[in-house]
């Protein structure tokens, strides 16, 4: 189910949105100020950000500016400062497309649809929960902060990663990470390897929702 940050400092048309939005298949959470919402962005993957320029606190830009920083997660501005320096300040720090108030919800959607398809096309990011990996210059992030991992905890995340919601059994990761070291790799090298992963990227390393154990079986990555 795609999520949606919606940034957005009117109360009565962040409300209508969300229902239409929830109403069409999308989760979507709403943040009213720069603070609120740089926080929930912290907190979350999105699948596309809903913008407003003016804001209870700073500004639309400077949202923008941060959710590109940390990846490509696609933005669009919707506002009623619809001029042109407006729009052309919004494309310069990186917004995927620009919608003025007022608008049709059919119109945004589509829109919507559009920048995610073009996101999902051009981008190789990998997903799962929190945690996103960029396979082409090798950078982990978890809540758009970036994770410093050893080569051989990147291996195995990617193989997560390019594997979600799939059983990976214990030989399958040892093979990945024999092709790396070029060394026999135990149950037990296995298994410290999975540890200090997931003390890296889970939220509880003792309550793993990300990488999970299939007792007996292996371990896969849950995409919840």
């Amino acid at each position: 189910m795609p999520k949606i940050l919606l940034v957005e400092d009117d109360e009565q048309l962040a409300r209508f949105l969300m229902r239409f939005l929830n109403s069409e298949g999308y989760t979507t959470d709403h943040a009213s100020g720069q603070k609120e919402a740089m926080r929930l962005f912290g907190e979350n993957c999105y699948d596309c950000v809903l913008l407003d320029i003016s804001l209870k606190d700073g500004n639309g830009y400077s949202v923008c500016a941060a959710v590109k920083a940390a990846g490509d997660t696609p933005v669009i501005f919707i506002t009623a400062s619809a001029d042109e320096a407006c729009t052309v300040a919004g494309f310069e720090i990186g917004a995927d497309d620009y919608i003025g108030k007022p608008f049709g919800t059919r119109e945004l959607l589509a829109r919507m649809k559009n920048v995610m398809r073009r996101h999902q096309r051009s981008s190789p990011l990998l997903r799962c929960g929190n945690v996103t990996i960029d396979p082409i210059k090798g950078i982990v992030f978890k809540n758009g902060s970036e994770l410093t991992l050893s080569a051989l905890e990147y291996r195995l995340l990617l193989v997560f990663l390019s594997n979600k919601n799939q059983l990976l059994s214990r030989d399958r990761l040892a093979e990945e990470l024999w092709s790396l070291t070029k060394e026999f790799v135990s149950d037990n090298t296995l298994c410290v390897y999975i540890r200090r992963l997931r003390e890296k990227i889970e939220d509880d390393p003792q309550e793993p929702h990300i990488i999970q154990t299939v007792r007996g079986l292996g371990y896969k990555a849950v995409d919840e």
